[in-house]
């Protein structure tokens, strides 16, 4: 056991800044503050806090991967190499979905193409079932290619038929991001059964209270009661986000909307609340 001091880690304590995200309108979500005389003052962080794991649930169709092709993207155009586990899809086709996003943010491909690397375990079940090896080899990763954030879709896929173990399996991970300072992005499938707007994951064991941020999308057909509201017809779909907590900074926590683009562009709209004054 190693008891430290503030003192002692005052030297290890991480600078705090935004890590542009990619998606417009999330970035303004996140803010620290200062201390004036007057009182507190919010300072928008203007992207995701860094060095932070952030967890994006909800249920199929409300533009998960998608958020976190954005956020690739946005960082190897930045010149930061990115990793991009892929758990369900095998490496061509998320490369495929990658480019179509690239050609909708106006990214060059030849400007990304070498700091985006794939780790495709759809394929590598004895890498995918062994979170030992795994965490072994995303080190080796990070370390030889100089890594700075790295995306893993699905976390969900890692414990499938196992989901007593899903909190041990993600913990693990989260270790590895911390211990190596990586800005990243854990995707969760979340069960329909599920309460829509809860963070509660597949498995429903508390993987979302291991990470430090949760995002959580959700979907709606809208109704006749609900069109006028919403601004859509009856019959269209209404995705929303909400930050379900972050422990790295401060947060809006209110609901917004989300909107994808036919291009695949996702968007962060306005919070429900301003469309009820």
């Amino acid at each position: 056991m190693r008891l430290l001091t503030l003192k002692q880690l005052e030297d290890r304590i991480p600078k705090l800044f935004g890590i542009p995200s990619g998606i417009p309108g999330l970035d303004d979500l996140f803010f620290t503050f200062t201390m004036e005389e007057e009182g507190y003052r919010k300072v928008p962080l203007k992207g995701l806090p860094s060095a932070s794991v952030i967890h994006i649930t909800g249920v199929p169709d409300t533009g998960k991967t998608l958020m976190a092709e954005q956020f690739a993207l946005t960082q190897a155009s930045r010149q930061f190499a990115t990793l991009f586990v892929t758990v369900e899809v095998p490496a061509p086709f998320l490369a495929q979905g990658l480019r179509q996003r690239a050609q909708a943010l106006s990214l060059t491909w030849e400007d990304i193409e070498d700091n985006i690397f794939i780790l495709e375990l759809a394929r590598l079940p004895e890498v995918r079932d062994n979170i030992g090896d795994l965490c072994n080899h995303l080190a080796q990763i990070i370390r030889e290619h100089d890594i700075k954030s790295c995306v893993i879709d699905s976390i969900t896929g890692l414990y499938e038929g196992k989901e007593t173990a899903a909190r041990s399996i993600v913990r693990r991970l989260y270790e590895l991001m911390k211990e190596h300072y990586q800005t990243a992005i854990f995707i969760s499938q979340k069960r329909s059964s599920h309460e829509e707007m809860s963070s509660e994951a597949a498995g429903g064991y508390g993987v979302s209270h291991i990470l430090d941020c949760t995002l959580v999308l959700t979907k709606m057909v809208v109704s006749r009661s609900t069109s006028s509201f919403y601004g859509k017809e009856p019959g269209d779909i209404v995705r929303t986000i909400r930050i379900d907590g972050c422990r790295v900074c401060g947060h809006d926590p209110r609901v917004h909307l989300l909107e994808i683009e036919e291009t695949g562009i996702v968007r962060v709209g306005p919070a429900l609340s301003a469309r009820a004054t």
